[in-house]
């Protein structure tokens, strides 16, 4: 029989760091709650090779006295809990006394601290779990904590590590959501000798979140605060125009702890209601203060997930502090940025001279251009242009104030009598005014087309009756429409009610996924490159996939520390949407960790499909619900929308009769019935 034996020190401080220490991220943690709950005001953290290399982090808190130095490296050594009643009242982030023996256990670790007045620190090594150095030393009050070859000892766990992009992602996510957590500590985290975050630590929240989000993000952001006899809540949460694709932007703290609570979560989109999209989700940081006694931190060995005893009411809580922080607000976006932001990005260089690009350009931005250079190598993206953001502004607004006259003027058409209906002028208005109809929201194709050329496919009433029938979809003859929204139909098998949206959104999205295909990976490049803002730990995973996303045609370049520049992009980029459609492969690739060129056009098929598209309360006319049946009969999959709701739904003629009791039980007649005959 295998006998029964103790396990050493080392081997059960190294199994516990296989709870504790997953990776640099959980080191970085660690050490950094230890020097908040050390009531540090001041926090640095050098990070190098996303702490694979080496982590330092550097406070100005309480220190350890000489005397327990040791002692805080032993296996469930605390200064947080004493007693059973503290482990239920836990105000500190730590209190299990296994941080440090575990990454000790695992790591090269060289601690000094001193506390104040002390006449000198202590500075102390480990490495592996072993004391190899304890002596005096000068330091100033606090404790400098350096960890270097993190994983030395067990290669299993090294060999697991992410790429240094996604590590680094992890160690800055941990530290953002600490800074929320405490505003009035100033945090400054550096890799690799560049600052990737450095906060005031003067207590306002809004501020720090400018530093994690960017200025532009923190600005849309709205206070909200509310509290009851148990819980007192305060934070902000974005405006609904600006959203993420998961959950990973709503940062819940517990009694300055981060936490993972799904039903927390869900109470903060659910207050949204249906002011979201379906898939999109807010950004929202939430401080929660609650009696220590509510909450059961005691849960898992990284402390992310608890236990809450009154949770149902506080989600009720949430969702009504959402609820009403919406109920006076403007939700309207600004259409003033909007439209300039579409005038300025919809432009983009075409394959043609200088002189003509710098005409372009400066008639859009009503101001001088030093340089343009469109026949540039594709490998050179320097593209210098000077432009007055000013003067372009002004001119803008002048432009919607007062519009040129030229543009303005008036030709009107004057009818004496009947000759004059026969003129060259009446019969083009006619014509104009015919086309100009039916082309909105119906057109197949983007770009403008000659009145002559134009195909309406509806117009002819005939074209339903003689169009095949394919997969055995009904021959529907159009009967109505209701509020805007539903067509009737019928057929020789009973009555149908058509989705007017979910119909024209399978017909375009089954051409934009052919017309798609067709083009290659062939770039265009941009008048006026695009912006685009992220947080830190976002540029980071961004960059971590540079090559997937250079392979669907996106090419990004670093324009700061919380920006990338988009000079081109791939063709098949719809007009006026290229912006939104490369944030959709970035918050793709951000929520999935991968992207391929054939999943996103299938996707952008299905999202043009659906902004293009007719929606409810649009009246059609006869001829459009006609032509819009005629379409959908020849649509490869005519019964669903791309998104998988259904298109149309049937009532046989055995269903209406069965509706309005025609048919009866068999014990039953009708003259029994109504007590006359039908």
């Amino acid at each position: 029989m295998t006998e029964i034996h103790e396990l050493s020190d080392i081997l059960a401080n190294q199994i516990a760091a296989g709870e504790v220490i997953e990776r640099p991220g959980s080191v970085v943690k660690e050490l950094v709650e230890n020097a908040l709950d050390a009531q540090a005001t001041q926090i640095d953290i050098l990070v190098e090779d996303a702490g694979i290399k080496s982590i330092r982090v550097i406070d100005d808190g309480a220190g350890i006295t000489n005397d327990q130095v040791q002692r805080a490296f032993l296996r469930h050594a605390t200064s947080k809990i004493s007693s059973r009643q503290d482990l239920f009242r836990v105000h500190s982030l730590g209190f299990r006394g296994e941080a440090l023996p575990s990454i000790a256990s695992v790591a090269d670790v060289v601690l000094q601290t001193a506390v104040m007045d002390a006449k000198e620190g202590t500075k102390i090594h480990y490495r592996g779990g072993e004391l190899l150095l304890q002596t005096g030393t000068n330091a100033r009050q606090g404790t400098d904590i350096l960890v270097t070859d993190l994983f030395y000892n067990t290669p299993a766990r090294l060999k697991y590590l992410k790429s240094q992009a996604t590590e680094l992602s992890q160690i800055v996510d941990v530290i953002n959501r600490l800074a929320m957590s405490y505003t009035k500590v100033a945090f400054h985290l550096v890799h690799n000798g560049k600052e990737l975050l450095q906060t005031a630590g003067n207590g306002n929240l809004q501020q720090v979140m400018a530093s994690v989000y960017g200025l532009s993000q923190a600005k849309k952001m709205i206070a909200v605060n509310i509290s009851d006899n148990d819980f007192a809540i305060a934070g902000y949460v974005s405006l609904p125009e600006l959203t993420r694709s998961n959950r990973s932007y709503i940062s819940i703290l517990i009694n300055g702890r981060f936490v993972k609570n799904y039903n927390l979560s869900k109470a903060i989109v659910k207050g949204f209601g249906s002011k979201l999209m379906v898939g999109r989700f807010p950004i929202a940081v939430l401080q929660i203060s609650m009696d220590p006694l509510l909450v059961d931190v005691n849960v898992h060995p990284q402390k992310h997930e608890v236990r809450l005893s009154k949770e149902i009411q506080l989600m009720a809580l949430i969702e009504e502090m959402i609820v009403k922080c919406f109920t006076n607000q403007n939700l309207i976006p600004d259409a003033y940025d909007n439209y300039m932001h579409d005038k300025i990005n919809d432009e983009v260089i075409p394959e043609t001279d200088n002189e003509q690009i710098m005409a372009q350009l400066q008639k859009i931005s009503g101001t001088s251009i030093d340089r343009v250079n469109s026949k540039q190598d594709p490998n050179d993206d320097k593209l210098a242009l000077s432009i007055d953001e000013t003067s372009h502004h002004s001119q803008i607004r002048d432009e919607i104030k007062q519009p040129n006259q030229e543009q303005t003027s008036i030709n009107p058409i004057m009818i004496t009598n009947v000759t004059d209906l026969e003129t060259t002028r009446v019969q083009e208005f006619v014509t104009k005014y015919r086309l100009e109809d039916a082309v909105q929201p119906f057109t197949e194709v983007s770009t403008p087309v000659a009145a002559n050329e134009m195909q309406l496919d509806w117009i002819d009433e005939s074209t339903t009756e003689n169009t095949p029938v394919q997969n055995g979809f009904p021959t529907l003859e159009y009967i109505g429409q209701m509020h805007g929204t539903f067509l009737f139909a019928q057929a020789e098998a009973g009555f149908y009610i058509i989705d007017q949206h979910a119909a024209q959104e399978r017909i375009k999205y089954e051409y934009f996924r052919e017309e798609i295909g067709k083009l290659g990976l062939d770039s265009q490049r941009l008048l006026v490159p695009i912006v685009l803002t992220y947080p830190k730990v976002d540029i980071l995973k961004i960059q971590a996939h540079e090559d997937e996303l250079q392979a669907v045609g996106l090419r990004l370049e670093s324009f700061c520390d919380d920006a990338l520049i988009v000079r081109e992009h791939p063709a098949w980029f719809e007009k006026g949407q290229e912006e939104s459609t490369i944030r959709e492969m970035i918050d793709w690739l951000l929520r999935d960790g991968s992207i391929t060129t054939k999943a996103f056009r299938e996707k952008t098929a299905i999202m043009m499909s659906c902004k293009r598209s007719i929606k409810a309360n649009w009246s059609l006319n006869d001829y459009e619900a006609r032509g819009l049946l005629t379409q959908l009969a020849q649509a490869a999959n005519p019964y669903n929308c791309p998104h998988g709701r259904p298109v149309l739904v049937s009532f046989t003629n055995t269903d209406m009769e069965k509706i309005f009791k025609r048919i009866q039980d068999s014990h039953e007649s009708w003259v029994e019935y109504d007590n006359h005959p039908f």
